[in-house]
């Protein structure tokens, strides 16, 4: 099926065609409002949401409310005239078309006079993020212009940082996309030293990046399935890193067999077939591994399963249709200067074959210590700290959080955040008095009522998704246990605690899932036993590793408090599901060669034909997600830094090392119960010549030297 879309340059013109013809088809398709799809949250199994599920009947359910907060510019105490000056803000504001307290109500002051606090509620509801946006950045302008220069007024509060954080976003999808096209375009020009080579899998990894967002956009109301925009951020990156691995592998085998066949479709025909296996087995672990998420609690997993898998998808479909059609039609040219002629002697893999010389000579000695520096690496992880506080969200601090931290300095942390708890109307009194025994509860305020339940606002002294906050609002929910009064605990910081509830239930079932996922598609892929279960243990020491070294990084030079909790989770799917790849592509080039040379002859000779090729995917895949640490937010920051590092040490360390030291050490144990040399398996384990790939250069076999095992 696949070699016949390159049988002559008709079928790939062909090919081409109908690739245009269906990706044109579908851009064509509008998407639709995705009205009332849930975006972000939890199930509604956790009390949190099923609060906001409730407050969505309540009479104020869509009013935005914000902070205005006001101290002085030199940080000392509010003067009278300075109260003066906060009642023009105010003032200012209410004209402006807020709704704030009367002019003849004094502001509320802290304590220590060195914060002035004005509540207000804005025009806009909040299902209308774009208006609210708008709202609270032409308001933060008015604020400022009534203040002088005496003054400080800023805003937050809940209106002020959803605006902040989408204003994050905006203009994300095109910074990351320029910034992943530039990435890539230099390490191709560098990988094949040619002025226009890059060019075409530039184009299709490109033209299926901004494909798979349209689709995700198209499907999204029809799924139910919401789509943040942080996940269409790393669906970016993901499918421009997944689909130039692809690439890089076709194209690298190609180049071999142009070497050995006077025809191009020939040898683009051997290439599609060799390696449609191993970027079908990676591409669709990948798939199934994101697949996983959407029997998350966690609403925003959800959405990024489905959208990076619809964009996986696409990219095998790009690599296996699109790409070598596109290459045959442009013909040897196409690698000018260094045009790949039949004979010619190979000219990679030298440096690899020397390393898996070194190690096949010693492989405990060499693989052990690799194994010790990778453990040590992955004990900082003992001592992580889990959960950011919502201050501590951005890389760099917004307004909202910038007047929250003002704010802070004379009222309760916990005033920009207020719990939310819902009681029955009829217990309000014993609630209200119940919550103000809580120990760090500063005021209790009773609000709106809907359907027998009253709403309560509670402002406490803990920011949210502190230690001491989340320990607080444990308290609260077994005092409203123990009570009859039907009461709910919500609000941001009661979501920060159902979120870590959830993010240990997703964090299980993702991980128990992509691991036995793993393990099924190595052992259908190589029909062994061994070496899929050695290829998963790589696979989760890559990941400790990756995430010990990370945390100290995160922690000392980086001066974050914390992993967040997206991080780890988030960080494990990616570096699981890409890693084996790397794995994939070698494995399965190694048993490839030990049907006719034997299984440690057959890893030398693909360690030299795929040591090069593998190499630069790794260091494309770990460049493009650094990318997402140009977005100021932190757990962007640190998936991208924790990615990269993890893609590194398994493309540099395990599976140049670890995993050709295992199979030098099983010889074709490795792959029991199967046994791909046959007659060669007798005697591979007592000498490894160095032979040449027979998929690969043959012409070069039996240069250099291994001594005797």
């Amino acid at each position: 099926m696949f070699a016949g879309i390159v049988r002559s340059a008709k079928t790939a013109a062909a090919t081409l065609i109908t690739g245009a013809v269906v990706i044109g088809g579908a851009f064509a398709i509008p998407a639709q409002d995705t009205g009332e799809v849930a975006v972000g949250g939890l199930s509604d199994k956790y009390q949190s949401a099923e609060v906001e599920q409730l407050l969505e009947d309540f009479p104020d359910a869509q009013d935005a409310t914000a902070l205005i907060v006001v101290s002085r510019a030199d940080g000392g105490e509010l003067a009278q005239e300075d109260l003066a000056t906060v009642g023009d803000i105010t003032t200012a504001a209410a004209e402006f078309g807020v709704e704030a307290p009367p002019a003849q109500v004094p502001p509320i002051v802290s304590e220590n006079n060195l914060v002035a606090l004005v509540p207000v509620t804005l025009q806009a509801t909040t299902d209308n993020g774009d208006a609210v946006e708008e709202e609270v950045a032409e308001l933060r302008e008015v604020i400022s212009e009534a203040s002088g220069e005496e003054l400080t007024a800023e805003l937050t509060g809940g209106a002020a940082f959803s605006a902040d954080l989408a204003g994050v976003f905006a203009g994300a999808n095109f910074t990351l996309l320029l910034f992943t096209a530039i990435i890539v375009a230099v390490l191709l020009i560098v990988t094949y030293r040619s002025p226009w080579l890059w060019l075409v899998p530039l184009a299709i990894v490109a033209t299926i990046e901004q494909l798979a967002l349209h689709v995700v956009e198209v499907l999204e109301p029809l799924t139910g399935i919401g789509v943040d925009p942080s996940a269409v951020g790393i669906t970016s990156v993901l499918v421009f890193g997944a689909a130039t691995n692809y690439a890089l592998l076709l194209i690298a085998r190609y180049r071999e067999e142009l070497r050995r066949n006077d025809s191009v479709y020939e040898a683009m025909g051997i290439a599609l077939t060799r390696t449609r296996e191993a970027i079908i087995a990676s591409g669709g672990t990948v798939v199934l591994a994101l697949l996983t998420l959407l029997f998350t609690d966690t609403l925003s997993y959800r959405g990024l399963g489905f959208s990076a898998a619809t964009g996986v998808v696409l990219a095998m479909a790009g690599a296996l249709f699109l790409l070598p059609a596109a290459m045959v039609l442009f013909g040897r040219r196409l690698f000018w200067p260094f045009v790949p002629k039949v004979g010619d002697p190979s000219r990679e893999g030298k440096f690899w074959g020397r390393l898996g010389e070194a190690t096949f000579k010693r492989p405990k000695i060499i693989a052990g210590s690799a194994l010790v520096v990778l453990i040590a690496m992955g004990a900082a992880l003992f001592n992580v700290q889990i959960g950011l506080s919502e201050n501590e969200q951005f890389t760099e601090k917004p307004q909202a959080v910038t007047a929250a931290e003002t704010l802070a300095e004379g009222f309760p942390a916990g005033s920009t955040t207020p719990l939310t708890v819902l009681v029955d109307s009829g217990s309000v009194d014993t609630a209200v008095g119940d919550l103000q025994s809580v120990d760090g509860v500063d005021s209790v305020s009773p609000g709106s009522e809907h359907d027998g339940r009253t709403q309560l606002s509670v402002i406490t002294g803990y920011e949210a998704g502190t230690d001491e906050a989340n320990a607080q609002i444990k308290e609260m929910r077994e005092v409203l246990a123990d009570g009859e009064y039907g009461g709910l605990v919500g609000g941001e910081a009661a979501e920060r605690v159902d979120q870590l509830a959830a993010n240990q239930h997703d964090m299980t079932l993702v991980v128990s899932a992509v691991v036995i996922l793993i393990f099924l598609v190595l052992v259908a892929l190589l029909r062994a036993l061994v070496a899929p279960v050695l290829l998963v243990v790589t696979v989760l020491l890559t990941n400790f590793s990756a995430a010990g070294l990370s945390w100290l990084l995160f922690k000392y030079v980086l001066d974050f408090p914390a992993m967040d909790t997206l991080t780890l989770l988030y960080a494990f799917l990616f570096l699981s599901a890409l890693g084996v790849d790397y794995n994939i592509f070698l494995v399965t080039r190694a048993k490839e060669n030990a049907r006719t040379m034997g299984t440690p002859k057959g890893m030398l000779a693909a360690l030299r034909s795929t040591g090069g090729v593998i190499t630069s995917a790794g260091i494309l895949l770990a460049a493009v997600f650094v990318v997402l640490g140009v977005l100021p937010l932190v757990t962007l920051t640190q998936v991208g830094i924790l990615v990269a590092i993890g893609v590194l040490l398994d493309t540099l360390v395990v599976r140049t090392v670890i995993v050709p030291a295992l199979t030098f050490l099983l010889g074709e144990k490795f792959w029991w119960p199967s046994n791909p040399a046959g007659k060669h398996g007798r005697h591979s384990s007592e000498q490894a010549e160095p032979e040449q790939d027979p998929a690969g250069e043959r012409e070069t076999a039996g240069q250099g030297g291994i001594a005797r095992g």
